[in-house]
């Protein structure tokens, strides 16, 4: 039987590809939302998958939002997501992400553009030393009367991968 497991387990290691280990995020004890990363020789990709009732912000958040603006006040925006990498990757050109929701509420002029569900962000990457390289992401997500910002650090192996990656399914962060 334990052999059974182990082979479970290492089978599903291998199908995961190169993937980081998941990064949950938890509210008190409920989690909202789990970031892995990968690189498949090409791309540096960050996956986030939020859990059902919350949302997380575009890299691009605060440029739509002044966009919409014009000028005028507004009673905040939340925070964009950011990512870096470092030890052994080096992004090359802009990020990529996927196609943001529209929450915006323009009667009370507050703009916001995020992810429920599934969302990628990628960006050309080399590899710059032996690895793993580091991740480093920053966010927030909100359900409906509750933000929590997000720091969070994942290990990325640096042996390419071969799970397919389409980057022009993404659009480029403004």
């Amino acid at each position: 039987m334990k052999t059974f497991l182990a082979f479970i387990v290492f089978a599903s290691a291998l199908a995961a590809g190169d993937w980081s280990a998941p990064s949950e995020v938890f509210h008190d004890d409920k989690r909202l939302i789990t970031y892995r990363a990968r690189w498949n020789g090409a791309y540096v990709i960050v996956e986030v998958a939020v859990d059902p009732g919350w949302h997380t912000f575009a890299m691009d958040n605060k440029i739509r939002h002044e966009e919409k603006l014009k000028g005028k006040p507004s009673l905040g925006v939340e925070k964009d997501t950011t990512i870096a990498v470092s030890a052994g990757l080096e992004t090359e050109g802009k990020w990529l992400q996927t196609a943001p929701q529209d929450f915006s509420k323009p009667e009370l002029r507050w703009f916001t553009y995020g992810f429920e569900g599934k969302a990628h962000f990628a960006a050309k990457a080399k590899k710059t030393g032996d690895g793993p390289a580091q991740v480093h992401l920053k966010a927030q997500a909100c359900a409906k009367e509750i933000c929590k910002n997000i720091d969070v650090t994942m290990a990325v192996p640096l042996t390419p991968d071969t799970n397919p990656f389409d980057a022009a399914a993404l659009q480029p962060v403004r």
